[in-house]
Order: C-alpha cells, then structure tokens, then sequence
C-alpha cells in the first residue's frame, strides 16, 4: 500500500493532504465511531436509540457528531411531521462502505491487545 500524498483532497469546506487523512477526519472522535456502528447493526435508529447505545454522550455532542456525519455524507437524516418530532438516522452508500474500514481495525485491534500481552 502506498500513500499518495502528493494529491489533496477537499470535501465541503475543508482540504485533505491524502485519502488516509480524509477517510480519519470522518471518524475522528470515539462518539462518530459508535454512531456509525449502531448505524450499521441498526440500519435504521432514531435518536433516543442512539442516546442509550452511546452511552455517556451528552446531547450536545451527539447532535454536533450526527450534524458532522450529515454534512461528510456518512448518515441520511430523515425527518417526519409528526408531534412529537420523529428523526430517523441511517448510513448512506457511502456511510456503509466504512463497514470494511472498521472491521479492519477491530481486526488489528484484536492481533494488537494480542501480541501486547
């Protein structure tokens, strides 16, 4: 495997100096990595599903993460007029893809506590 820094990437607003450093940025905080895995044994959660499965997470933290996720193209937010709100959270194509990222790294994460002990 070869890293191509010599290509930058941008997304949004922000500028990557390779696809490692983008791909990173999308699951940079511990709570988008457990968003991201109730999302994929969920499919489809609402918002309550995913205050109880991130435990410890404040409110404030998991709306910044999910508006995050939202705005890289990682999870669809879909809203119905309804009282009270309903909000449906789900990971786009894109979203789904990250499946074979994290399971590599549990993979190393295994092999790793492994060989540490």
């Amino acid at each position: 495997m070869t890293l191509k820094l010599q290509k930058t990437y941008k997304v949004n607003t922000r500028e990557y100096q390779c696809a490692f450093h983008a791909t990173v940025s999308v699951l940079a905080s511990k709570w988008k990595m457990c968003i991201v895995l109730t999302l994929l044994n969920g499919k489809i959660v609402r918002y309550g599903e995913l205050k109880r499965q991130t435990k410890n997470i404040s409110d404030k933290m998991l709306i910044q993460s999910l508006r995050e996720l939202e705005s890289d193209g990682i999870i669809l937010r879909k809203e119905y007029a309804a009282v009270p709100p309903k909000v449906e959270y789900s990971l786009t194509e894109i979203g789904l893809d990250l499946k074979k990222v994290l399971d590599s790294m549990d993979k190393f994460g295994e092999n790793f506590a492994v060989e540490i002990e």
